[in-house]
């Protein structure tokens, strides 16, 4: 009875691994309360809505971190049901430092931390980590999946693009700097102070506070800022491509669906038939 207790709630706060109607009814409900919580942290710092609403404001955070403490527990106590945590002692210990369960903590503990005897007024700063709420999301978005292989798959890209890309801004601020530093010393003054000139440029911010005045200067910054929109739309097509191929190996795992019932047809087993 324990184990099948224990084992059912597991499958319960898992959603990948059940598809009963309990566990879409727990899916949505948690999904709702963290988008709710993140809409209630970014508008308690509206002093007109906090001032008139506080009393609400607080008593919804008192009950959702109470939620979200219970979940965390019983996430510590199933966690065993997995087979990497199969361990009582170190497998939770294990699961307890795994990047979801450290997300789901911070997620409540700056409540709790102000009862304590220590003053933790000088860390107020740990309210920020409300936001960690909406990092809750990801356990309940089937696409989180599609996103990691994504980038999984296309690292060696990313990372190729971020090296031009720093390189580039490297090289573009020592040529800029040369040319306008005679001109322009106080803004111009080395390459890293140039750098911040170097980043807005090639993202074509463009904020004005620091622009070349020479001939040259002008000359290198629009060759510069031209590299710029062909470097940073990289990255966007291979994401795109990248994309793509997932959802066409998804397509093929997974068999194509009937136009006229909509139902999901397995190419794999009627090839094997044929």
């Amino acid at each position: 009875m324990y184990k099948k207790l224990k084992q059912s709630l597991y499958i319960l706060l898992s959603p990948a691994k059940g598809n009963r109607v309990w566990d879409n009814i727990l899916d949505y409900f948690l999904v709702i309360l963290i988008s709710l919580n993140v809409a209630a942290v970014i508008l308690e710092t509206v002093n007109s809505i906090y001032a008139v609403y506080a009393v609400y404001f607080k008593n919804f955070e008192r009950v959702s971190v109470h939620i979200f403490t219970v979940e965390y527990v019983l996430r510590v106590w199933v966690c065993t049901c997995d087979e990497k945590y199969k361990h009582p002692v170190w497998g939770r210990l294990r699961y307890m430092f795994s990047l979801g369960a450290l997300i789901d903590l911070l997620a409540f503990l700056p409540f709790y931390l102000p009862f304590t005897s220590v003053d933790w007024r000088h860390l107020r700063i740990l309210r920020l980590f409300m936001f960690v709420r909406i990092f809750k999301l990801g356990r309940y978005l089937s696409a989180k999946e599609l996103i990691a292989n994504v980038f999984s798959s296309k690292r060696e890209e990313l990372i190729l693009c971020l090296a031009i890309t720093v390189s580039l801004i490297v090289a573009a601020s020592g040529f800029v700097y040369f040319a306008e530093n005679s001109a322009q010393p106080e803004k111009f003054s080395s390459i890293p102070a140039t750098m911040w000139w170097g980043v807005t440029t090639l993202t074509t911010v463009g904020y004005g506070d620091i622009y070349p005045i020479t001939l040259t200067g002008k000359i290198l910054t629009s060759i510069i800022s031209i590299l710029g929109i062909g470097v940073f739309a990289l990255p966007a097509g291979i994401l795109a491509s990248g994309f793509s191929e997932e959802l066409q190996k998804r397509k093929h795992k997974h068999g194509t669906t009937c136009p006229n019932c909509g139902r999901e047809i397995d190419t794999q087993h009627i090839t094997h038939l044929s």
